[in-house]
């Protein structure tokens, strides 16, 4: 993935998330692929000290990885998918943000409401649209409610009048003024073809710029009774996917409303980081290979 003398991998498009950097907030972003970790794990480089108090959401299998055991010193979530683990899992994230979030001092907790990639989801949301007469989605999937539900009701400090519950010790304790923000992060690949891990490794690919859109909005405006929420949920869902039919016809997002051109800004990162990046990659894995055939020969 490496370019030579350009080292540019992302373009970010819409609202400066920087602003909101050292404000607590939650992170909603459209998934595709493996990739899309990666892609904003490097956004997020020059964003103050977000990379290193934030939380992510992800996929249970991510803890059998070489950055699995990595993840659960840091203190991420992985949450089994399915029917049948859902309650549990939900029980179980509310009582993780209860004992880590805070306690960790996070700031911004990443997931990704669709539930799944993109690929392995879309016909099942395509279905569920129909049957239910909601919008046909090629770009995205209707998200989930749950785990977005739970984040809200656990991590946005309770109001009294207008303040923060005095009822609620935790928050005193801690001084928070809970979860303020919401940004809705879209992400974007040239020719709608996602980046995954092993291609951010190994660079099999040819170079390309990846885009990336924020829009902020304040928590105070996202509505708590879920079948409102879940409704806000699917206009944030239906919005990505006009900027993404509007990205994928022109190579670029819209402008918003209001406003006839659009600004863009360049991601830089130095080559030298990024070998820095991928040299470690290979070395866990390297490593996570050899535990994984040390532990196959003693077992057989």
């Amino acid at each position: 993935m490496l370019k030579g003398s350009v080292d540019t991998l992302v373009v970010e498009w819409g609202d400066d998330v920087k602003a909101v950097s050292e404000d607590e907030a939650m992170v909603l972003v459209n998934h595709q692929a493996t990739g899309d970790v990666c892609t904003l794990m490097m956004c997020l480089q020059d964003k103050g000290t977000v990379v290193r108090q934030m939380m992510w959401l992800m996929d249970h299998i991510f803890k059998y990885t070489n950055f699995g055991i990595v993840s659960l010193i840091h203190g991420d979530f992985f949450i089994r998918q399915g029917r049948t683990h859902r309650d549990q899992q939900l029980v179980l994230l509310k009582d993780h943000l209860e004992k880590y979030y805070r306690s960790r001092n996070r700031k911004w907790i990443v997931l990704f409401p669709e539930g799944g990639f993109l690929r392995k989801r879309r016909e099942t949301s395509q279905a569920f649209a129909k049957k239910n007469n909601l919008p046909f989605l090629k770009h995205v999937t209707l998200p989930r409610l749950g785990a977005t539900q739970v984040i809200l009701k656990t991590l946005v400090a309770p109001q009294e009048n207008g303040t923060p519950s005095a009822g609620d010790a935790a928050r005193k304790e801690s001084k928070s003024k809970g979860l303020q923000w919401v940004i809705d992060t879209t992400i974007a690949y040239p020719k709608a073809e996602p980046i995954d891990i092993q291609t951010w490794i190994l660079g099999y690919r040819q170079p390309a710029v990846t885009h990336v859109h924020y829009r902020i909005f304040p928590v105070k405006d996202v509505p708590a009774e879920p079948e409102a929420l879940t409704n806000w949920l699917y206009q944030r869902f239906i919005e990505k996917e006009d900027l993404l039919t509007h990205f994928y016809e022109t190579g670029a997002f819209p402008p918003p409303q209001g406003q006839t051109k659009a600004i863009s800004r360049e991601m830089t990162l130095s080559n030298l980081w990024l070998v820095a990046i991928q040299s470690f990659a290979f070395l866990s894995g390297g490593m996570w290979y050899c535990l994984f055939q040390y532990l196959y020969h003693c077992l057989f």
